[in-house]
């Protein structure tokens, strides 16, 4: 029986199979695969002999129930031996996905020495007189903890820590691969903000940043807000801000092609929890001209009893209409939709009653908000999350090359600033000359993506630093200045019994 999902890699499967030594057993094999809506990647020869001949297929599917209809359809095919399926994502991750390597020979006593004991406590006490060199002097310069309660994995829910794991692993391989950011995972058995704050404030010496990943919202933005107070290194809460970023670089490019302005459009976005809230927060920073925010209460308006801070700031910022009804009449009409909450919830129709050369990010995953085959045939341009379709909208166009710039420019916190010239950077590597309805974001293997974005954030941290610096030399003149006036202050000026800081401090001496 056919799927009508969408098959992906992520639900690969190897089958090996024996078949009968005849011309068409291997036809009968994909054809039968592709009437199952699998899609066959590779077919190899494994052994055979004068009667028969063993044969891995590997297909793509929509699920594990697909995969087994897949399997079963097969061995209904007279004459074909199902002998062994494996699943190749449960393979990739035996052992997990990460290990640590030395970046140092150990060969002999001398390098031992240098390395450890005796040579490595000189270091120790240099750090201790100087605590910045720790930054200089150890992997603090270029490691980041990724950090989860396993409250909220990927659109899975509340699976905990252990489950977790998984993902931050692969987080860890992506900031590797694309940023040479070495990360660590750090999973938490707890789901208490206060104490996951606490933890991560203790363990902190040893990361240049915190990269907070899969914790529900609204504690998210707790935990996030009091780290930022905190620590001294950029707290980065992925799921918010690296997808905003790429939301942003999309929407860019995607405006570009249909020629409108951010300032004109009318964005509707579906979920407003801690993506959602994030991609809002800096698309008004940009400047766009107006959003409804929309979850399980409705549209998001002022007059909404019951609301949590979170959606009550969205609530007051937002929606200048004051629209209070469903997903679909808030789509009719708008240029954009973003979603970042849960599949199938509006119909290629839905997609046909809104603006013309409407733009549609339907970015739920596995299965986004919309089918992008039927908004395809309404929308001007449709991206989602999946790779398996164009325009995908993956985090890690970001992620790995805003901690490379941060950890590069030293930078103490995440900025807003940071962020919008991060998602400048994502857009500009496609180029104006070549973006059209299917190229709005460059490949995530594109290998000028991270450099630009790390380039990007060095440099607005390196602008937050030097203003900061500037204010701060310019509150020291005032003072200085200040000083000065009331030094120079005459005792007729001043009232009876008072006295100047020279005179006070003569008195003192004498």
């Amino acid at each position: 029986m056919a799927t009508t999902r969408l098959p992906s890699a992520g639900f690969s499967i190897t089958i090996r199979i024996s078949i009968p030594a005849d011309a068409s057993a291997i036809g009968r094999l994909t054809t039968c695969v592709g009437e199952a809506g699998a899609i066959v990647t590779a077919l190899d020869v494994v052994d055979s002999d004068p009667v028969s001949v063993v044969v891995d297929l590997t297909c793509d599917t929509a699920d594990s129930t697909h995969a087994d209809d897949v399997v079963k359809e097969l061995e209904a095919l007279d004459g074909v031996e199902v002998r062994k399926v494996s699943d190749r994502t449960f393979l990739l991750h035996l052992g997990g996905k990460i290990e640590v390597s030395p970046k140092v020979s150990l060969r002999n006593r001398d390098e031992l020495s240098r390395a450890y004991t005796p040579g490595v406590a000189r270091v120790c006490l240099a750090i201790a007189e100087n605590p910045a060199d720790a930054r200089r002097l150890t992997i603090k310069r270029n490691t980041v903890a990724v950090v989860t309660d396993g409250s909220a994995v990927l659109g899975l829910g509340n699976l905990g820590p252990a489950a977790a794991l998984p993902v931050m692993e692969g987080k860890a391989a992506l900031f590797k691969r694309f940023g040479d950011v070495d990360a660590w995972p750090v999973v938490l058995d707890t789901q208490d903000p206060d104490e996951i704050v606490s933890i991560v404030r203790a363990i902190a010496p040893g990361y240049g940043g915190i990269n907070l990943e899969d914790i529900a919202a609204p504690r998210c933005f707790e935990i996030e807000s009091k780290l930022r107070e905190l620590l001294d290194i950029p707290v980065f809460h992925d799921d918010q801000h690296g997808t905003a970023i790429c939301v942003l670089a999309a929407l860019t490019n995607a405006l570009r092609v249909v020629g409108k302005q951010l300032g004109d459009v009318r964005v509707v976005v579906s979920g407003a929890g801690a993506a959602g809230t994030a991609i809002i927060k800096l698309l008004l920073r940009q400047g766009v001209g107006d959003v409804i925010a929309y979850d399980r209460p409705g549209a998001l308006h002022r007059g909404l009893a019951g609301l949590n801070p979170s959606w009550q700031w969205l609530a007051e910022h937002t929606n200048i209409g004051g629209y209070a009804g469903d997903l679909r009449g808030a789509v009719r009409g708008a240029d954009v939709f973003i979603g970042v909450s849960a599949p199938n919830l509006l119909t290629g129709d839905d997609i046909a009653t809104m603006a013309p050369d409407s733009i549609v990010f339907a970015l739920a995953n596995p299965d986004p908000e919309v089918d992008p085959r039927e908004a395809r045939k309404h929308a001007a341009i449709v991206a989602t999350g999946r790779s398996d379709q164009p325009n995908q909208i993956n985090n890690v166009l970001a992620f790995p090359g805003v901690f490379r710039g941060m950890l590069d420019a030293h930078a103490e916190s995440f900025t807003d600033d940071m962020a919008l010239a991060a998602a400048r950077a994502i857009a500009d590597v496609v180029g104006e000359e070549r973006i059209n309805p299917t190229v709005i974001v460059p490949s995530v293997f594109d290998p000028r993506v991270a450099p630009a974005v790390a380039a990007a954030v060095r440099a607005a941290a390196h602008a937050t630093a030097a203003a900061a610096a500037a204010a701060s030399v310019s509150h020291s003149a005032e003072a200085a200045a200040s000083t000065d006036a009331a030094e120079l202050a005459v005792p007729g000026d001043l009232p009876a019994g008072a006295s100047t800081v020279k005179q006070r401090s003569a008195t003192t001496i004498r």
